[in-house]
């Protein structure tokens, strides 16, 4: 069994693409809002696949990609809200109103 994960971007557009054995199962995708943040807008994994940890994971690319690119995260995600809420290793990333 061979699982991937790979970065796709254009434009304004991106997504981190979980694969298994060839197959895509899983999607994080994210919007830029500007150069200092991103709006993670959806996360998707397969219902067979539901349970594996697939979608921390690509939230754990994404947090990777971010600090990378010293920018910031608004999760609007319900799923990418509450992980990041409740990992302390990665609040470093979220986003917060100046002031």
């Amino acid at each position: 069994m061979s699982e991937n994960i790979r970065h796709a971007a254009s434009g304004t557009d991106g997504s981190f693409i979980y694969e298994k054995d060839g197959k895509q199962v899983g999607e994080m995708h994210y919007n830029v809002a500007d150069e200092h943040k991103i709006i993670i807008d959806h996360t998707e994994v397969d219902e067979a696949e539901e349970g594996h940890g697939i979608g921390k994971k690509l939230l754990g690319e994404l947090v990777s990609f971010v600090r990378s690119k010293q920018i910031k995260v608004v999760p609007q995600c319900t799923f990418a809200h509450a992980t990041l809420k409740r990992s302390k290793d990665w609040q470093d990333v979220l986003f917060t109103e100046p002031g």
